[in-house]
């Protein structure tokens, strides 16, 4: 039995991931705001957009007049999904016991329940990167969509960068009990020097065993830690290295050098004069929150606030990550307190839209409007960085996704109360 074309495509529209958004202003991110457009949407994926598009017929029809359609934000570091009140343990799956770590994976820990997760959804970001946390090397960090009933249907990538932390000379540490305490200079530098050579211990261990396994010794036997290195160490998984000090930042560069393998620095507080070498190397640099204070007593006031700029002059490709729970919600708020310290806007939208789906590979599916790409989409009042701003609608691979949160359903309920 032979079925026409159009029925074919009436089908196709029917289904839950296919619609037709009209009379909206779209912002692609990597072209001109076309205003007045209409975007179609079919399996998922975007299928044109434009000022000319003809709709198909029996498409859905979400007219969206007045309002602006943004591709879904990204958050380039949070522990959404793996604890839930940081208080109880019992919620918590972020940090694993011991100093290294590659093996685990974050993805698996996720809890697709998390109130955390509409919460954030709400704010307009449709994707994050959840990485662990513990030790020197903590895991294997995934990207993932803030929807999907199981870990599996949340991936966008399940292993997209290896997460390690930078050892530090820091000789003042915080206890939530007893307050900030001081630590002696030449302890804290004996420590420092004692982690960093067991990290290099640890790569030499890792070079060991990828060598064995490359000319198959007798007696050979796989090391499940091991393992998960021999990406890394072959360049085609990159480290992802929190280093939140200049000392850091430069300590980082050089272990790249020496080690040979690609790095993305995180959670950068200060850059200092390895600026420079930052940019002419093309590393990334995944920046934290701006509306902090300055790590040092006679730090710049508003340091914070301007070493994203200081980075985009130099050349640097930067992304927002928001290292959290449940602040991973304020990340639009954190980006745009950069434009106003001198921050270009649009490259500001494109730290959290394009620039971190190129870093983490995936630009060819997410991260602006384009035809082919999936329809991971935002409809708002207005620019997404702007608190006054409301997601009115919001879809991820064509589905659309409710906006209702523990905030909501709260301010419904208490809203009915009788006066």
């Amino acid at each position: 039995m032979k079925i026409s074309v159009a029925l074919l495509a009436l089908a196709a529209f029917a289904a839950d991931d296919s619609f037709v958004l009209r009379n909206v202003t779209i912002h692609s991110v990597t072209s001109a705001v076309i205003p007045n457009a209409t975007l179609v949407v079919t399996g998922g994926k975007i299928a044109d957009f434009g000022t000319k598009i003809t709709i198909p017929k029996g498409a859905k029809i979400v007219d969206g007049k007045g309002l602006h359609v943004y591709p879904g934000l990204i958050d380039s570091a949070s522990n959404i999904g793996m604890a839930e009140v940081s208080s109880v343990r019992e919620t918590s799956d972020m940090v694993e016991l011991g100093d290294f770590n590659p093996q685990l994976r974050s993805v698996s820990a996720i809890n697709p329940s998390s109130d955390h997760i509409p919460v954030t959804r709400g704010n307009g970001i449709t994707t994050s990167l959840i990485y662990p946390g513990g030790g020197i090397i903590g895991g294997q960090a995934a990207l993932v969509h803030l929807d999907g009933w199981t870990w599996e249907e949340m991936a966008v990538e399940k292993n997209v960068t290896m997460q390690m932390r930078m050892p530090t000379i820091a000789t003042t540490t915080f206890n939530p009990v007893f307050g900030a305490a001081r630590r002696p200079f030449a302890e804290t530098k004996r420590r420092y020097e004692e982690r960093l050579k067991l990290m290099s211990e640890f790569f030499e261990q890792a070079r060991a065993y990828q060598r064995r396994k490359a000319v198959g010794d007798a007696g050979f036997a796989i090391d499940r830690r091991l393992e998960a290195m021999l990406p890394v160490l072959d360049g085609k998984e990159s480290l992802m290295v929190f280093a939140p000090r200049e000392r850091a930042v430069k300590d980082a560069l050089a272990f790249a050098t020496k080690e040979k393998v690609k790095i993305i620095l995180a959670g950068v507080r200060e850059a200092g004069s390895a600026v420079k070498e930052i940019a002419d190397r093309k590393i990334p640099v995944i920046l934290g929150e701006t509306l902090e204070l300055p790590l040092d007593d006679d730090a710049a006031y508003d340091s914070p606030f301007t070493l994203p700029a200081e980075l985009h002059r130099a050349g640097v490709t930067i992304a927002f990550g928001t290292f959290s729970v449940q602040f991973a919600r304020n990340l639009p708020f954190q980006v745009a307190n950069a434009v106003g310290f001198g921050l270009p806007y649009e490259e500001a939208l494109k730290a959290v839209t394009i620039n971190p789906a190129k870093i983490w590979g995936v630009d060819d599916r997410i991260g602006s409007i384009e035809k082919g790409k999936w329809a991971d989409l935002i409809l708002t009042d207005g620019d997404p960085l702007e608190g006054r701003s409301q997601v009115k609608q919001m879809w991820i691979q064509g589905r659309s996704v409710s906006l209702e949160t523990r905030h909501t359903k709260l301010y419904e309920h208490y809203s009915k109360r009788p006066e």
